[in-house]
Order: C-alpha cells, then sequence, then structure tokens
C-alpha cells in the first residue's frame, strides 16, 4: 500500500519571504490561499501582466507585492519558498531547477514531481488548524474532507482551547506530570 510520507508543517509566513512567479487564475489561486490562512503572508508575486482580481486581492494586503515584470533569477534573493504557476512550463521548470540551486523549498503548480510542498486544503476555527494533503493525488478529496471537518468542529472549539491553554499554565510538576494532566483532561475529546 503507497503511505504518504509528506511531514506537514504550519509556517509563519509573516516571517517568511515567499515569491509567487504568475499573475493568472492560478496565481489568484495560490495568493488568495495563502492569505485565506495567513492574511499578513509577506509575499511577492511576479509577472508582467496581472488578473484584475489578482490586484485587487494584493490591494487589500499591505504585505503583499505586485512586481510587474518576467521572472529573473534575481528575485531569488533572500527567500525561503517559492509557487510557479506561469502557463509556460519552461518558465516554472527554470523556476524549480533555480530554486534547487539555491536550496529553497519549490512548488510548481499542477506538477507533482516539481513540488517539494503541496498546499493543502486547511480548516481553521480559531486557534485550531487542521491540514489535509491527499498526496497530491486528489485535491477534490481534500477539500470533501475540509468541507466535512469545518461541518464536524464545534464553533465554541476556540473557547474551549483558550480554557485548556489557561489550564496548563496552572498546572504544577515537571513536564511529564503536566503531560498527563493534560491527556487526562482532554481524554474526552476523543469520544
Amino acid at each position: 500500500m503507497e503511505r504518504n510520507e509528506l511531514y506537514p508543517v504550519f509556517l509563519k509566513l509573516h516571517n517568511l519571504s515567499v515569491l509567487i512567479v504568475g499573475g493568472g487564475n492560478v496565481g489568484l489561486e495560490k495568493l488568495s490561499f495563502l492569505l485565506k490562512s495567513s492574511p499578513n503572508a509577506n509575499v511577492e508575486v511576479v509577472a508582467p501582466r496581472f488578473l484584475p482580481e489578482l490586484e485587487t486581492l494584493a490591494g487589500r494586503h499591505t504585505s503583499v507585492k505586485l512586481t510587474y515584470r518576467k521572472f529573473n533569477r534575481w528575485m531569488l534573493r533572500k527567500r525561503h519558498m517559492v509557487i510557479a504557476c506561469t502557463d509556460n512550463l519552461k518558465v516554472n521548470k527554470r523556476v524549480y531547477d533555480l530554486c534547487r540551486k539555491r536550496y529553497l523549498i519549490c512548488n510548481i503548480a499542477d506538477t507533482p514531481p516539481l513540488c517539494d510542498y503541496y498546499l493543502g486544503g486547511i480548516v481553521t476555527k480559531g486557534n485550531v488548524k487542521i491540514a489535509i494533503s491527499t498526496n497530491g493525488k486528489s485535491p477534490t478529496t481534500a477539500k470533501r474532507l475540509r468541507e466535512f471537518f469545518e461541518e464536524v468542529i464545534p464553533e465554541d472549539i476556540n473557547e474551549m482551547v483558550g480554557n485548556l491553554n489557561e489550564y496548563r499554565k496552572t498546572l504544577k510538576g515537571d513536564f511529564e506530570e503536566k503531560v498527563r494532566k493534560m491527556n487526562e483532561i482532554t481524554e474526552t475529546l476523543k469520544k
């Protein structure tokens, strides 16, 4: 049986520098996805032209910069992660190859072999965030699972998380004892 070996991680995109290469429909989708989860993400989008909707979206976020130019390798300087989503496979492949040389993580839209990471489905309720991955096999399945979790996770989950955080601050003892007590009190979540 094939297994998903991806390592999930939650990035503080306001502390990182993200480059998106492409200003069309897929660029709009990728930027929207990033900003939905991380509204203060530090993103530069590079393209000779942009969809008006992408310009509007970027205009609502001061941390997003639009650069009206073709991609150039110097644009990779001081980046942490890159997304290439132009309609030109040669440009996308060039971005990927340059990222590999610079040890940058890169996602080439709709090209799983040229992806170091995928942008999966995300469910957010207050401080609770769940990421869903299908290992790049079925974004539609990730979408349906996201919809399912959005329905079943209670709206007051954020209040519970806040209460548990306050309780955790009052615990005495060593790390193991605190973990034991937190496990005990959260056991009912499984039911």
